[in-house]
C-alpha cells in the first residue's frame, strides 16, 4: 500500500495518473479510462 511522504501543493487533473518516476520527480500520465464522468443508462 502507498504511504505519504510529503505535500507538495500539485493541483491533480482528472483523467491522469500521477507517480514517482526512477529519478524521484513526480510524473502524470494520462489514464485510459480516467476523467470521464459516468452517463445515466437511458431505458
Amino acid at each position: 500500500m502507498a504511504e505519504k511522504v510529503q505535500k507538495c501543493g500539485i493541483k491533480r487533473q482528472a483523467g491522469y495518473l500521477y507517480f514517482i518516476d526512477k529519478q524521484g520527480d513526480i510524473s502524470r500520465v494520462k489514464m485510459a479510462r480516467g476523467g470521464r464522468k459516468k452517463k445515466k443508462k437511458k431505458k
